[in-house]
């Protein structure tokens, strides 16, 4: 069934609107509550979030629903989303929850669940959730209400679980690093993970006021990141978004490493240490370069729909390890149970450090093919999808590009726009043949 409030991604909308209202929220930590008390007697849930002002009220009105309905909670203030994930493994919970936007600025906020083994909640568990909302609340008596509590070391066990990762005989002695937390749920762990491995670190990003996340830093701005690095002469730069599950990468020259390129890397480093990697999941934004490189290697590609979920559920359906998105989003399930920006990055620098190579280097065998992306803004009730004319444009630019490009025509989620998106190993010949499906979308008979 289709989800009222639920999105690809938890909930999430912009505070004081519905549904991130405290009133709303508390209705949501009650509705969850309950579902849990469906399978558990006396369930524990771990309640995370970002530096976003509007966190604290969100939390307060999400522990008082889930108290209200039986379930205890167990507070553990800013920690990264993938964070939260670990410990409710660790905790031995029945759910995580997790208070942010990700990479949205401050006026946005949202709320992501997690299950016992770590893992995004499935489509199935939402409807539940969304069904119990429609009902009235069963408010429980005081002897059976749950209680609340404060993990004091939060950020002191994820810490260590990160650091576990990295392999044992190598350090990060002798790099300088670069280190954006995007004045997000990171900034007082992503810099100690990496001084603790080793590494000289210069921190920026990472001095959070509430209304200053992702604001002209972080994986969606790396432009800064690129500029620290070449002003202090570092080795590397590491970009995190708000919530710490997304990276972005700089090298000593301030060039940035996207999502599609650190996963190509991860997927070699495996391959030189003589690890099986039988296959790799990408989505349908993914560059053509990654999915021809890794074949002419015999190792198997899918796409999935574009979301980090979605990317696990294809992972997990396939039982591989390897995934991600050009965003940032990396999944290493050997590693961890969802996608985590810090434990990626250390896997890209634990590869460097191994060869003894730069990024660079390593990824100097794969060449992105140029893309280019046109936004169409549709008509109110445009068909795009029946437009004779958009379908002759594209069955020509498909057979003009067989085996040397792509197409890939998407509506965007949030507006009336259609995304055209043409990639090609010539630049020009994307622009060219992008522009025509874009035109013809255009055209009085579209």
């Amino acid at each position: 069934m289709a989800h009222t409030f639920f999105g690809t991604d938890g909930i999430r909308g912009t505070v004081g609107q519905a549904p991130i209202t405290p009133d709303f929220v508390l209705r949501l930590g009650h509705a969850v509550g309950r579902v849990l008390k469906r399978s558990h007697d006396k369930p524990l849930v771990l309640i995370g979030k970002d530096t976003r002002i509007s966190g604290y009220m969100l939390e307060a009105a999400l522990e008082a629903g889930l108290n209200s309905a039986g379930a205890s909670v167990m507070l553990l203030g800013p920690l990264p989303t993938p964070g939260v994930a670990y410990l409710t493994r660790a905790q031995r919970a029945q759910l995580g929850v997790v208070i942010s936007a990700s990479h949205n600025p401050y006026p946005d906020n949202g709320i992501k669940f997690f299950s016992a083994q770590g893992n995004k909640q499935p489509d199935d568990w939402e409807t539940a959730v969304e069904a119990a909302l429609q009902e009235a609340p069963q408010w429980v008596s005081a002897a059976e209400l749950g209680k609340a509590q404060r993990l004091d070391d939060a950020a002191g066990r994820y810490i260590e679980f990160c650091k576990s990762t990295f392999a044992h005989d190598l350090s990060l002695h002798g790099l300088k690093i670069v280190v954006d937390a995007a004045h997000g749920a990171a900034y007082h762990i992503a810099p100690k993970v990496f001084h603790e491995l080793g590494a000289e670190v210069i921190a920026i990003g990472c001095q959070p006021n509430g209304l200053n996340i992702n604001d002209g830093v972080g994986a969606t701005h790396p432009e800064a990141l690129a500029l620290a690095v070449r002003a202090n002469h570092a080795d590397y730069g590491v970009a995190l978004d708000g919530d710490a599950d997304r990276l972005l990468m700089v090298d000593a020259q301030g060039r940035m490493y996207n999502g599609d390129e650190l996963l190509y890397l991860m997927v070699q480093d495996r391959l030189l240490q003589g690890q099986p990697v039988p296959g790799a999941v990408g989505t349908l934004m993914t560059n053509m370069a990654v999915e021809l490189a890794l074949q002419q290697q015999g190792i198997n590609f899918v796409r999935a729909k574009v979301g980090d979920r979605y990317v696990l559920e294809q992972l997990q359906a396939q039982g591989w390890q390897l995934g991600g998105e050009g965003s940032g989003h990396l999944l290493a399930l050997d590693k961890h149970s969802t996608g985590d920006g810090l434990i990626s990055a250390l896997q890209v620098l634990q590869a460097c450090v191994r060869s003894g190579k730069s990024l660079a280097q390593l990824l100097h065998p794969l060449q992105l093919f140029p893309q280019e992306l046109i936004n169409v803004r549709l008509h109110p009730g445009q068909d795009w999808q029946n437009s004779p004319a958009l379908q002759a444009a594209q069955a020509q630019a498909q057979q003009a590009l067989a085996g040397l490009g792509r197409v890939l025509i998407r509506a965007s989620g949030t507006e009336p726009l259609l995304r055209i998106m043409v990639e090609a190993q010539d630049e020009a010949l994307a622009r060219a043949w992008a522009q025509q499906l874009a035109d013809s979308l255009r055209a009085p008979n579209a």
